[in-house]
């Protein structure tokens, strides 16, 4: 704890933090996401093309075994098979990304994860991961249980915010 981390890749130069709770501890009580950023990135997420030039950041283990593009998004890394995600430009215009976290919410889990906290901005997060929860109830009420074909890019979407849609 204590520890002050640089952040030199594509979209930051020169962004320090510092981590202030133990990694994979101390949440606040509300927030209980279901895989680690490191289950998430193995089981595929964002098109495997979400944390490929920022990989010095976190521990080597999160990559070890994950679903990574070499050139180009590609849908068929992701769990689900499909692409269940909107341009960054669309999370920009709606307002979703701070200055701290240019690369959106799964950014910011992984560095809260970590053990960074921002007061007021981790409380913005954790907002928008329980108003996803919405799309939880839509996949019980519409599919059987553990029906991985019924609603795969809504299920790849939850699997995005840190909901494990496999148990579904």
């Amino acid at each position: 704890m204590g520890k002050r981390v640089t952040v030199n890749d594509k979209m930051q130069r020169g962004y320090v933090y510092e981590l202030t709770a133990p990694m994979g501890r101390g949440f606040t009580p509300e927030f209980t996401p279901e895989p680690t950023p490191r289950e998430m990135l193995e089981l595929g997420v964002f098109c495997g093309k979400y944390m490929t030039d920022c990989r010095e950041e976190f521990p080597a283990s999160w990559f070890r075994r994950a679903r990574l593009a070499t050139l180009r998004r590609d849908p068929e890394l992701n769990f689900f098979r499909v692409d269940a995600s909107q341009p960054l430009s669309v999370w920009r215009q709606k307002g979703w990304i701070c200055e701290d976290d240019p690369r959106g919410w799964f950014q910011w889990y992984c560095r809260y994860y970590m053990g960074r906290r921002l007061d007021g901005e981790d409380e913005r997060q954790i907002k928008r991961w329980k108003a996803i929860r919405r799309h939880v109830a839509q996949v019980k009420n519409n599919c059987e249980p553990c029906d991985m074909t019924c609603r795969r890019r809504q299920r790849q979407a939850l699997l995005h915010w840190a909901y494990d849609s496999r148990k579904i």
